[in-house]
């Protein structure tokens, strides 16, 4: 069929949906920006600026999230609590993708399924705050919300919400993206050389020994395979990677979505995968009017406060039409809450029939502070959650399709535990997050292995 105008037209767009409706709702935790003029003027820029993503790859994640939902593939989605500018670097980036990569490996070695990776960066510089101001020594200044917006330094000039730093954020997850993109074309995540994906931990890990069995036992598959065809597998070469942000500033995702030829409808097009924090999941409220016109998948965090009938009303308006593939709902309880806070939601959802992918987010509930007063997340609490997360969807007859973790492919001392045994007096060597603590690399394999050995327990014969 040629190309024409009505063709662009969108087939099934909401009822009353347009780029900009959600302008006429409530919208929280946005920041405050002091001079309209330059706010026009970036977002004008902004709005030319070529995509960071594409719709083919948007509409191949989704299918992927699909085959996700059956139990045909499993979810593992991770990166930073909060990118910095600083930090957009070759090194930070490749052991970044690293790590995810090792993990992939150890859930694809275990669990006999393919994994869809999803990192959350190339985008995720954007942060909701419990207040809108900070006050030290009496000073009061607006609330540090993420390189995209302004400065964690405490004067009045890197707190003021500054609209041209959207333009560097496009630049940076750019120049992310495009990393990214060459390290995998590359060959960087080649499974006839899995080995390279090691980072210095490899040599003196309690973990070590494990990991290069699996390594060994993947290479030896790959060339046993190879034997029998008697020539090289294809597509081991290379895998797919998507990213993801939480679509918290508007005015910023709007700029980056678009029409495109030959596709309907609306796309994000600065991720692939965004999804509403629990700051922002208000019926009524402008994040969720944006997300439910686009075509992207799309998640939603779930807390320990969500009731079952709030549950289905955002059914309701986020994926009315019950698409596979389109809705990821993001548990994330703590492990003392899960217990008693999740069954019902598992329950309204599967007696209404609904179609979502369940994924567990055992971080962001599980935050703590120190008597030293660092903000940690202790690791048996995190394995503990995710634990219960799988005894708890295979006692409601649901489906645990993922994991979502903040981590970082660097020798950090963030969260207590694991098979370190990271004391509060280590959280002193190695702190380096600005919001939140993340999984070492280490850490974060760990509960690779973890979920590989939880998943093969509840599939045992009896």
């Amino acid at each position: 069929m040629p190309i024409n105008e009505s063709n662009l037209q969108a087939v099934s767009l909401p009822h009353e949906w347009n780029v900009r409706s959600w302008r006429a709702r409530p919208a929280v935790q946005m920041p405050r920006y002091d001079d309209a003029v330059e706010l026009d003027a970036a977002l004008g820029e902004l709005s030319r600026l070529p995509p960071l993503v594409t719709s083919w790859e948007i509409l191949s994640l989704k299918q992927q999230l699909a085959e996700a939902q059956e139990g045909r593939r499993f979810l593992l989605q991770g990166g930073d609590c909060a990118e910095s500018f600083d930090e957009c670097s070759s090194d930070v980036i490749s052991n970044r993708l690293k790590v995810l990569l090792q993990m992939s490996l150890v859930l694809v070695h275990g669990m006999r399924k393919p994994v869809v990776r999803v990192g959350r960066f190339a985008g995720q510089y954007a942060k909701p705050r419990s207040a809108d101001m900070e006050t030290v020594d009496g000073l009061s200044l607006p609330s540090y919300r993420g390189d995209i917006v302004n400065g964690p330094a405490f004067t009045a000039e890197a707190r003021r919400p500054d609209p041209r730093r959207m333009i560097k954020a496009h630049a940076r997850s750019a120049m992310t993206m495009n990393f990214v993109r060459a390290l995998i074309d590359g060959g960087f995540a080649d499974l006839h050389h899995p080995e390279y994906w090691d980072l210095g931990w490899v040599g003196h890990s309690p973990l070590a020994d494990e990991y290069r069995r699996m390594v060994a036992a993947i290479g030896d598959a790959v060339r046993f395979m190879e034997t029998l065809s008697g020539e090289e597998v294809h597509n081991l070469n290379r895998v797919d990677f998507y990213t993801s942000h939480e679509a918290l500033l508007l005015p910023y995702e709007e700029s980056l979505t678009r029409q495109v030829p030959r596709n309907w409808g609306w796309f994000d097009l600065s991720t692939h995968y965004p999804w509403i924090g629990m700051r922002t999941a208000q019926i009524d409220g402008a994040h969720v009017e944006f997300l439910r016109g686009i075509r992207n998948p799309i998640a939603l965090k779930v807390g320990p406060s969500v009731t079952p009938d709030q549950l289905l009303r955002l059914v309701d308006v986020l994926n009315p039409e019950d698409e596979p593939g389109r809705l990821t709902f993001i548990h994330r309880m703590g492990a003392p809450h899960i217990a008693s806070k999740l069954p019902p939601l598992l329950e309204a959802m599967r007696r209404d029939g609904r179609r979502v992918l369940w994924v567990c987010d055992p971080m962001h509930g599980n935050t703590e502070s120190t008597a030293n007063g660092y903000k940690t997340r202790r690791f048996a609490n995190i394995a503990s959650e995710v634990e219960q997360a799988f005894d708890l969807h295979a006692a409601a007859g649901t489906r645990l399709g993922g994991v979502h973790l903040e981590l970082t492919g660097e020798d950090v001392t963030e969260c207590l535990g694991g098979a370190r045994e990271l004391t509060e007096i280590d959280l002193e060597r190695a702190y380096r997050s600005c919001v939140d603590p993340r999984l070492n690399y280490e850490q974060a394999l760990e509960v690779a292995m973890l979920i590989v050995r939880k998943q093969n327990q509840l599939s045992a014969p009896l």
